[in-house]
Formats: C-alpha cells, structure tokens, sequence
C-alpha cells in the first residue's frame, strides 16, 4: 500500500512483543568476541556485552573479554563463571546510560547450542540484581557453540524471552541461531541464479527487507535488481512525480506517467500544473516494476522524504539501506541511521563536471560509498556539510534548487548506462555478503568509476574518534538518541 509521509505507521521494531528478540554485532566487535571464545584450546571462556536497544533488537556496542584467571573463574556452582567484583564493575558503567548487560560464554560443540540447567539457575541469581545496577530495561545472556547461538532475556515486566538469531553486519556477513534452520527450496523462477547461492542463499534473499531512498536514475535500476534476484521485501520512499525529462533514465517509466502533452512548455501554466499534479508517483512506478519481476514480493511505498515525520522508523525495520538520494539532510539522516541502529547503507550516484561556458564536459564518473556501521562516514569523510544542510533547510522558494550542474537555469545531467554502472557494483556488493559469498569486501574503500578516462579508482575513508554521528555518542545507541528529523 502507498502511503504520504504523514501516514506512515509506527516500525514494527517499536511494536514490543509482535517481534522475536535478535542481536545485531559489527564484524568488527564479532571477531573481537569470537577469537576471544573460540582460541583454539576448546575450552570455555567468558565476556559481557554492552547493548543497546532497538525495540527489542540488541544492538551491541561493545566487546569487554573477561581474563582467564582474574575475571572469568573456577565456579561454586558451574564448571567456571564471571567473577562478582567483574559483574559489579561493568554493571555500574553500563548504569551511566542503562545500556543492557549481556553475559556470553561458549559450550563445545558445532551448528547446536542451549543453555544448561546450571546456566539457567545462575540466571535466575543474578538477572534482579543487574538489572537494579544498571537500571536498563533488559538483562540477558548468550552461549555460543561453533555457529550457533542461543539467548536469554529477562524484562522489567518480569517476562523472559528467547533470542532468536544473532546477525553479524560486515563482509562476513552471517546470521546464528540455536540450531539450523531448514531452507526452503528456490523457486524454478530463481533456479539460474540459486545455482550459485544454493537454496539456502536464495532463501536469505527472500526474508531481506531492503529500504531503497530516491527511486530516480540510479534507485529504479536498484529496484529492478533486487527484485528479479528474489529479495522478499522492499520498502521504497521518494516524495517526486515522474517528469518528462525522467522517461529516458528511470526503468518502467511510461510516457502516460509523465502526462507530456499536458506538461508541455507551450501550454498554459494552469494546464501544466493540472499535468504535474496528475503524473504518477516514482514509488509507484518503481513498486509496479518490481512486482512485475517478483509477484510475491512485499512492496511498500512512501509518497514522501526519509526526513519527514514517520518515514526514518520504517527504515530501522530494514537489513540494508541504498540511499540513491542527493540530498545532504538525506545524507544525514541515513548515516545517523547506519551507525545508530547498526544498519548497513550502499550510497550511491552519478555525476558530470560541465564547463558552463564551453560546454564541455570535464568529467563523467559513479560513485559507490559504503557506509559500514561503526567503520565508515559520510560525515568523516566530507559528504555532509553545513552549508547544504542550511540551503535545504531553507524554504525552496527562496534558494536555488541543488543540482550537479551549478547552475538553476541547467538541469543535472543523468545518463542510464552511468547510474547502471553504481547500481550494478552497489547490488553486487551487497548480494555477495549477503549470501555469505564475500569472504572480504568487494569495495575496500569507496569506488569512483572515472567514465572518461576508463579508470577505477579506490578513495580511502577517514574516521574522526570523536564524531557525533558515528563515534561512541551515538553508535549502537539505538532508541536512546534522537535522530536529526522533523518532529510532528
């Protein structure tokens, strides 16, 4: 269903109870954690997370191994435990901004995990008090086996809640559960493609819910590609109307959409307003491509901006963003997003440097940034700037409309075949993590593909410490921090 930005509902993830607990880690922390567990001596080991939350996603923040010996010890009552000086310590700084406490230690074994009876009990002796130390809304814990994992959560309704699956973010890209969980066969439609993901990837395809931000050049050929490749849900926003000028660049738009003979020039103003008013929404067209290359697929759409009252909540409901808009307070929100709510983002476009008195044309290239939650910035690294954020703040009646080309008299130059080339190295990058076929990055830094000059160039990233959008004041923060978006 299409929605205005003033109708979008509240996220599911806000919603409580209607969603399973899940924990989301950075590749980052998860290798930290996981060379701590499992050095190679099959031996139990032991560490605390600091969350934060998400509705009822854990968020982690941080990774605090407990030493062998000194934090971790021999048990009374279990084979070893965290010592109490250790627990108390790590509760209290928690207790500075309720982040939730969860306790981790490993068991033996492969591919199953659960809890033992004298885990359980040592979580019923424990739990009140952490929660009272840290005054945060939740208190759990986590045993690990090799690739699996198995949680427990206690509320302060007094409720306790089963971990579902622990996601880890990053090139490494992988998902643990308590045991396996069966695949469903791909469909004949995806046969081709599943020869190479097996059913299983193709079946992590179809449970993505993927967020697609501007659906114009560069967002409907996105669109496009992830829907043939069997992705289950789309979430796509965009405020604009297909225009004329949009025909030769956005896949499945049709001249009826554009309602050309009434937007033409030499009509009337009245005539061209009526004309603007009734083209088609680019959400709509872009939700008729997609259902046209995946019948099954949940397609939502909003009618809107990401910055607008409601929007931004329905993104924390995605496994990953393509922002393909140009905005700057886009730019903003969506990064904040990222490093906020652990979510991986593909920002992406094209652009043609013109001299505007010759004409010529300096330089043609796409860009494909990845913004990986914790690691990469586009506010480190120079891609959102006050002065933008100021214009587009600015009613548009009284500033230039942003325009690659700087000049409001020029439109921006979009190329199909050049958006093609983002889309593609964007798509593919997020495809092969996603099926668990990246041992790597594909994009180790960002990528500028130089049209003109035939070269593909790798821009390294720089990340401040201390930076208010990625650093420790907001990252993993969750519901905690308020996003800079409009209030109703």
């Amino acid at each position: 269903m299409e929605q205005r930005s003033r109708e979008a509902p509240e996220s599911a993830a806000m919603a409580g109870d209607t969603m399973s607990w899940t924990v989301t880690i950075t590749g980052e922390h998860w290798e930290q954690l996981h060379g701590h567990l499992f050095p190679g001596d099959n031996d139990e080991h032991g560490a605390v997370l600091r969350c934060g939350l998400a509705g009822t996603r854990l968020l982690v923040r941080e990774v605090i191994p407990a030493i062998d010996s000194r934090d971790y010890v021999s048990g009374t009552r279990s084979y070893r435990q965290l010592k109490a000086d250790f627990v108390t310590e790590q509760a209290l700084r928690f207790a500075d901004d309720h982040s939730i406490y969860l306790a981790v230690h490993n068991h033996g074994g492969r591919d199953r995990v659960g809890f033992s009876d004298t885990d359980m009990a040592s979580h019923e002796r424990s739990y009140p008090a952490i929660l009272q130390l840290t005054g945060a809304p939740a208190v759990g814990a986590l045993v690990f086996a090799d690739n699996a994992v198995a949680g427990d959560i206690w509320t302060t309704d007094g409720r306790r809640h089963p971990i579902e699956k622990l996601t880890v973010t990053g090139p490494d890209r992988r998902e643990l559960r308590p045991q396996p969980e069966e695949s469903i066969a791909a469909a004949q439609a995806y046969h081709r493609q599943a020869l190479m993901f097996g059913d299983a990837g193709q079946d992590i395809l179809r449970r993505q819910r993927i967020a697609i931000i501007g659906l114009g050049g560069a967002g409907s050929l996105i669109n496009e590609m992830v829907a043939r490749l069997g992705v289950g849900n789309l979430l796509l926003v965009d405020p604009d109307r297909l225009e004329t000028s949009n025909l030769s660049r956005i896949v499945g738009a049709r001249r009826f959409d554009a309602h050309p003979w009434l937007t033409d020039s030499r009509r009337p103003g009245w005539v061209r307003r009526i004309g603007e008013r009734l083209a088609t929404p680019k959400v709509r067209v872009a939700k008729r491509v997609a259902k046209q290359a995946a019948r099954g697929a949940q397609v939502d759409t909003v009618l809107g901006s990401v910055e607008d009252p409601g929007v931004w909540k329905q993104l924390l409901e995605c496994n990953h963003i393509f922002l393909a808009a140009d905005s700057h307070t886009a730019r903003l929100i969506v990064n904040a997003i990222a490093h906020q709510y652990l979510i991986p983002v593909t920002q992406i476009g094209a652009k043609a440097s013109i001299d505007r008195g010759k004409g010529d044309v300096n330089a043609v290239f796409s860009v494909i940034r990845l913004v990986e939650p914790g690691a990469t910035c586009l506010r480190c690294n120079g891609l959102i700037t006050p002065s933008k954020l100021t214009e587009e703040a600015t009613p548009a009646a009284e500033r230039k409309r942003q325009r690659y080309v700087d000049d409001e008299d020029v439109h921006a130059p979009s190329v199909i075949s050049l958006n093609a080339v983002a889309a593609s190295i964007a798509v593919n990058e997020w495809l092969l993590r996603t099926v668990g076929l990246a041992k790597r990055s594909i994009i180790p830094d960002w990528v500028t593909v130089d049209a003109l000059n035939g070269e593909y160039d790798l821009d390294g990233t720089r990340k401040d410490r201390d930076c208010p959008w990625c650093g420790p004041a907001r990252f993993g923060r969750g519901d905690t921090v308020t996003l800079p978006v409009k209030i109703r």
